[in-house]
Parts: structure tokens; sequence; C-alpha cells
């Protein structure tokens, strides 16, 4: 992998998705600290990881100016022994699926000084081999999320399924934006972020309000 192959993916990225511009968080769980490297270079900001020990581990290893001029966002499933280290480290948390998870990583939040911007994961498919809360589920605990001190919940986070035809995707993401912008105007409370969209399907995403895609494998191979 060379700098010249995520300057041109990059490029072909942007070009595929205008004229919108959502956030493009690189996905680094396959690759190494030379990959988030080149990619800064090519001016990436946002780094995203699924794994809590392998993405710290990379996190710790990178120099000053770049972690500190870098947003990291934790896309895995939070497990409440890894979520102090999460909180850490972790500048957004994008797979909050339970009440207790998030009742977890805020009073870590609490206890570092810290507010975590966290996104509430949705399983807008229902697969039983996912994470996510159901809309029912996430209905439900909205009010007490937004409530607890040491997060902030600032949208939503959710995947397709690999398998899904073009239609399907059009009709899931669709639902997505909808099931949030029900949540706002129910709750009276905005949620900035809609996280949708992944190597395989972030084109059809932006088209239905994505402003943040998770890309790793279009962008470094």
């Amino acid at each position: 992998m060379v700098k010249d192959t995520i300057e041109k993916n990059l490029l072909l990225i942007k070009n595929r998705i205008a004229p919108w511009k959502p956030n493009i968080i690189a996905v680094t769980k396959y690759y190494d600290k030379t990959a988030i490297e080149q990619a800064f270079e090519c001016g990436l900001r946002d780094f995203a990881e699924s794994r809590a020990n392998d993405g710290i581990s990379k996190i710790d290893s990178l120099c000053k100016e770049l972690r500190e001029k870098s947003t990291f966002h934790f896309i895995g499933h939070v497990q409440s022994n890894k979520a102090k280290k999460i909180v850490k480290y972790f500048d957004y948390i994008q797979s909050v699926d339970s009440l207790k998870i998030a009742e977890i990583i805020s009073d870590y939040a609490l206890d570092m000084g810290k507010r975590q911007k966290v996104l509430l994961e949705l399983n807008s498919a229902g697969e039983e081999t996912k994470f996510g809360y159901d809309r029912e589920g996430m209905l439900r605990d909205f009010e007490r999320l937004v409530s607890l001190e040491g997060i902030e919940v600032c949208g939503i986070m959710s995947m397709a399924p690999l398998t899904a035809e073009e239609s399907e995707l059009e009709s899931l993401f669709e639902g997505v934006r909808e099931f949030k912008q029900m949540l706002e105007e129910t709750f009276g409370y905005k949620l900035p972020e809609l996280s949708m969209g992944m190597s395989n399907d972030y084109h059809i995403a932006v088209k239905h309000g994505a402003s943040m895609i998770r890309i790793g494998r279009k962008l470094f191979s």
C-alpha cells in the first residue's frame, strides 16, 4: 500500500459522492499504523477501529501531532470490561447498543472529566448476527440516554447487510433517516450525525442523508 493508492481512491470516492460532502472516516481495522499515517498525509483526519486493544495500540504508536489533529471513532461492539479504555482513547463511540453500556460509558467519562460523544447503533435490518438497538428499544430508552451527564448523543449509526440488493439498500437507508427524523421530532432533540454506508454501499447512503461514511477496503486497496 502506498500513498498514491490512497490519494487515487480518495479522489474516486469524492467524485462518486459529489455533490454530497459527508465526513469520510477511514476504517483502519485491517491495516497498520502506516495506513493511518499515509491517509493523514492525504488529508484525512477521521479514523475508525472496531477492536479495542488493536485500535488503542495503533493510536499509542502514532506521533503526537497526528493524534492531536485526528478524530478517532470506535465502531465495534463495546464490551463493558473494555469500556474504560475506549472512553479514554476514542473521541466518538459509534456503537452504543444498550442503556446499560451507555450508563457505563457515561460513568467512566465523568470520572475522566469529559463528555463522551456517542452514536446510537440501530440494527435497521433486524439481523440476528449483528448488535444494535431495534427501533422499539431505542424509542424506549431514548429519553434516559440523552439525559446521561457523561455522554452526548450525537446521532445514529447503522450498517446494512452486505448481501442486500440496491433497492433494499435504498429502502433501509431511507428508513434510518426517517427514524432519526422521527426521534428528533418526538423528543425535541437534535441528532446532527447519521453514520451509514461502507465500502460497498456508501454511494447509496449519501443520497439518504449520511453525514459520515465509513470506508476501509475502497480506500486502502
